[in-house]
């Protein structure tokens, strides 16, 4: 590997002051041990306790929906959220290949199938451009729903993902669901901070899902919650998340099958903490971008991915696009050997053996990607 990716690691880690510069850690200080300490006193650590109520009323606020519901993870808030939309069984969820596999998990835990779609070099998102001409290629709509003319399923809901935190084209796919009567999950997952036109991701969907997981923005140290402007999804969210338990102040009794999925007070106490420091992260995050761009111009080939217009990102993971003279493994097995971790795009999930049989669109951006994308250190750091 020549002179100019040794600079690279060299300013990397003079940037982090380490020998080893991990993908992205959590930062933490006197206010979350505050805050944690005194749950801990209360005795109240478990799934109630007036930290979780503070962290929902906070997170609610700063989004800008109605209501959020804490859950135990990224992964349980999408398959609630896609629940509490309405999916069932054998319905179709439309979803980029590129995305973490918990996207497609959450679907099929609820019998549902993955039906991938291809993204743009734009946003690393959902292509609408393409969804439209597939939709009408291969959809049908009866009596006010859609179907796909060549499996005879539903098509219910789709569900774009805000890759690294950058926020998808939603005008266009909010135009699409319209037009072919589908409901909009948002995988917000890992966009917390993020704005499209102004408007907070993961306030467009009917409902929508953030992840808490230790390498997002914020953590809860695992923890998830769901968003919606709905009042009776929100209760209804909470109920099938509580063990579906009918409130009693002794009996236990359950009027469906729910799961045992909400957040422990003890995680809330930890996301209040990280959630007054957000803004924060945030601004650190974005002047990482810029000494990321000074850094990148002296490397052949390779682009620096930067928001899309009319976007302000948080810029989850900082991400590198190479061009077809640099190998991807190459450069990953340089990186990591000196002491900068970094890491591939996730595998699309269209390749995945699980996964090998859902239904999808032409993938060929999706490929490409695949090939060139590379995350690099992405921890806020105060001064860069």
């Amino acid at each position: 590997m020549n002179k100019q990716w040794m600079q690279f690691t060299d300013e990397i880690k003079d940037m982090y002051k380490k020998d080893f510069v991990s993908l992205h850690e959590p930062t933490f200080n006197e206010k979350e041990i505050e805050y944690v300490t005194d749950c801990v006193k209360s005795g109240w650590v478990s799934s109630v306790g007036s930290y979780v109520t503070r962290f929902e009323e906070d997170l609610a606020e700063f989004v800008g929906v109605k209501r959020a519901v804490a859950v135990v993870n990224g992964t349980a808030a999408l398959q609630v959220s896609l629940k509490v939309a309405g999916v069932e069984a054998n319905d179709e969820v439309l979803m980029p290949s590129l995305t973490f596999i918990a996207t497609a998990n959450a679907v099929s835990y609820l019998g549902a199938i993955p039906h991938f779609v291809d993204v743009n070099l734009e946003t690393l998102g959902i292509d609408p451009i393409k969804l439209k001409a597939y939709l009408e290629s291969i959809g049908e709509l009866r009596k006010g729903e859609l179907f796909n003319k060549k499996t005879g399923r539903r098509i219910k809901t789709l569900v774009p993902m805000h890759t690294f935190g950058h926020p998808v084209a939603m005008d266009d796919l909010l135009a699409i669901c319209e037009e072919f009567q589908l409901i909009l999950v948002e995988d917000a997952a890992e966009s917390l901070g993020s704005y499209y036109k102004e408007k907070h991701t993961g306030s467009f969907g009917k409902v929508s899902a953030l992840s808490f997981n230790g390498n997002k923005i914020i953590t809860t140290g695992g923890g998830g919650a769901i968003l919606t402007n709905d009042d009776k999804l929100a209760d209804y969210a909470k109920h099938v998340t509580t063990t579906a338990k009918i409130p009693h102040k002794w009996e236990y009794q359950h009027d469906e099958i729910g799961f045992n999925y909400r957040m422990p007070n003890i995680n809330a106490a930890l996301g209040c903490a990280q959630l007054e420091k957000l803004p924060a992260f945030i601004e650190q995050k974005r002047m990482l971008v810029n000494k990321y761009e000074a850094l990148v111009d002296n490397l052949a080939g390779v682009k620096l991915f930067k928001e899309p217009d009319g976007c302000k990102s948080n810029y989850w993971l900082q991400t590198l696009i190479l061009d077809n003279n640099n190998n991807r493994d190459d450069i990953l097995t340089f990186l990591n050997n000196n002491g900068i971790m970094s890491r591939p795009i996730w595998k699309p999930l269209h390749m995945s053996d699980i996964f090998r049989n859902s239904p999808r669109s032409d993938l060929y951006i999706t490929d490409i990607l695949n090939k060139y994308v590379i995350n690099i250190p992405s921890t806020p750091i105060k001064e860069v």
